[in-house]
């Protein structure tokens, strides 16, 4: 099984409640159900006030490497990143466990 974390920072200015960020949080959420890879997936806001957390994370696994590739290219997820792409950053660590 392959973990794969996904740690987004919401670009300066930009809230929560902005609309954009609002229809990416139900775009990331609804993949769960959409993508038959995705043996785990969770999605949530940050809850801790520290200065270096990040504001919202994606916690997934997947079998293998190929059904990684295949949930990555997934037009689906690539919506979705493609919201996101306008008003945060992230981080990502793909690992076996």
């Amino acid at each position: 099984m392959i973990r794969h974390l996904v740690l987004f920072k919401l670009n300066e200015g930009v809230r929560r409640d902005d609309p954009r960020v609002v229809e990416g949080v139900e775009a990331f959420r609804a993949l769960g159900g959409r993508i038959e890879e995705l043996r785990l997936w969770e999605c949530a806001w940050n809850i801790s006030d520290r200065p270096i957390a990040y504001d919202f994370a994606i916690n997934s696994a997947v079998e293998d490497t190929d059904a990684l590739r295949r949930y990555l290219d997934h037009p689906a997820h690539q919506a979705g990143v493609a919201l996101w792409r306008e008003f945060a950053t992230w981080v990502i660590a793909d690992y076996e466990f």
